[in-house]
This record gives C-alpha cells, sequence and structure tokens, in this order.
C-alpha cells in the first residue's frame, strides 16, 4: 500500500493527523505530508483518515 498527500487539494485541517499519527505529520509550511507511509502496513488508521478528509487529498494506492 502506498499513501500519498496531494498538496494542492490539502487545506492543513489536521484530520489525519489526530487519526493516524503514526503515518502523517505537519511540515514546517504548515502541509501534512504521509511522512511515514510504511506504517500504513501495519496501521489500520490510514483508509480511516483518507476518507475522513474533507477535501479528499489522501490518495492510497494498493501495491501491484
Amino acid at each position: 500500500m502506498r499513501v500519498k498527500v496531494d498538496e494542492d487539494l490539502c487545506i492543513s485541517c489536521g484530520v489525519c493527523i489526530e487519526i493516524c499519527p503514526d503515518v502523517f505529520e505537519e511540515t514546517d509550511e504548515g502541509k501534512t505530508v504521509a511522512a511515514h507511509p510504511e506504517n500504513c502496513e501495519t496501521s489500520e488508521c490510514c483508509e480511516e483518515a483518507a476518507e475522513s478528509c474533507p477535501t479528499e487529498a489522501i490518495i492510497i494506492e494498493e501495491d501491484d
């Protein structure tokens, strides 16, 4: 599973960080990034974070 945040869509609301702090972090510029995407393999919160994102900025792709 691969996860990333579309910085153009991100409004930095922080919902994903609240739901899944093992994966998402806020940058110094105030944007959210998937700082530890490898944690999505063991954490069950990535999908919930993506579904909760008000701008659908979180993209999850299944590994081939």
